[in-house]
């Protein structure tokens, strides 16, 4: 029996919030822990208590819906995005769920949700910001690199709001950039080459950031793709090939495994490492004995492909 204590919960809200019985409702729906219900008056007070709007859910003082060093703090309403990318007045009961799994880790499986919430928080929510994102993730589709600052002016028409979004991006983990401001990963691809190499359409060859990236690049573009990678303990090839629909893995066996460390910071530098595709089940097993210090899970093809449309296929979806 885990002997961790049970995450706080916290509820903030303005004065007749519509939003805060159905918030409340879906938590008694996945929880059985006490919830604390609290009415913020002031921006002052929403600045100081973490409040991103009403209603704002607090696991153990921090947002899990939040973009990290980003509070938005006010006396306003809030939006959410459901599953399917949708403006929402709640999160669904499944990402409540997931909120609390990641809070009070059980097993391997939590780093799962735990990787799918992450990367839904780093979807970005301003249609300003979204536009630069889907710019960006377009052209490395098309070109096989970042476009540069030139090439997202044409469409911010404002080359200080190309900076400010692209700053804020880099905030939210949508993408990461180099200390000259050069975008250097936009999840799910890289910059740099990696062992995860993604030919678009017979075409266009790209690198991912790790094998749920590479996966996730059919979903998201709705094209067909072939991945070469390798098991990074045998060095023997790893080919998915998706065409028309239809994905092939070869060796007919092989895996992938799902892990992160606990450094807390960005994507790039905690999990991409360690999501890596696997000959077999026997030999993603064997890299996980040899490190324990790497929690995680052992994907067969259908849970990988299914968890990578989950975290990418939505986002080139026109917002609503």
């Amino acid at each position: 029996m885990s002997t961790e204590p049970a995450p706080r919960l916290d509820v903030l809200h303005v004065a007749e919030c519509p939003n805060l019985a159905p918030l409340l409702e879906r938590l008694r729906e996945v929880t059985d822990l006490p919830v604390t219900v609290r009415e913020i008056t002031t921006d002052e007070e929403a600045a100081s208590s973490g409040m991103a709007g009403s209603p704002t859910l607090l696991i153990d003082g921090t947002d899990p819906f939040g973009a990290p060093d980003d509070c938005g703090c006010g006396v306003a309403c809030r939006l959410y995005r459901d599953d399917d990318g949708r403006l929402v007045p709640v999160p669904s009961t499944e990402q409540l769920r997931q909120a609390l799994r990641a809070a009070t880790p059980s097993g391997p499986a939590d780093v799962v949700d735990a990787l799918a919430a992450a990367r839904a928080r780093a979807v970005p929510l301003d249609p300003a910001q979204r536009a630069v994102h889907q710019a960006i993730l377009r052209h490395f589709a098309a070109a096989g690199r970042p476009p540069t600052r030139a090439d997202l002016d044409a469409v911010t028409a404002d080359p200080a709001r190309t900076a400010a979004a692209l700053a804020e991006l880099h905030d939210l983990d949508a993408v990461r950039l180099d200390p000259a401001g050069g975008i250097v990963v936009a999840y799910p691809f890289s910059a740099t080459p990696t062992r995860h190499r993604v030919r678009i359409a017979g075409r266009t060859d790209v690198h991912a950031m790790c094998a749920i990236d590479a996966l996730g690049i059919a979903p998201m573009l709705g094209q067909d793709t072939r991945i070469d990678s390798l098991d990074v303990t045998t060095g023997r090839a790893v080919a998915v090939t998706t065409a028309g629909g239809r994905t092939s893995w070869e060796p007919a066996d092989a895996v992938v495994f799902v892990g992160a460390d606990t450094c807390g910071g960005a994507a790039a530098d905690c999990c991409c490492d360690y999501l890596n595709f696997f000959t077999s089940h026997a030999a993603a097993q064997a890299w996980t004995d040899a490190h324990p210090q790497i929690p995680g899970q052992i994907l067969d093809q259908h849970e990988a492909q299914e968890l990578a449309g989950r975290v990418f296929g939505p986002l080139l979806e026109v917002a609503p």
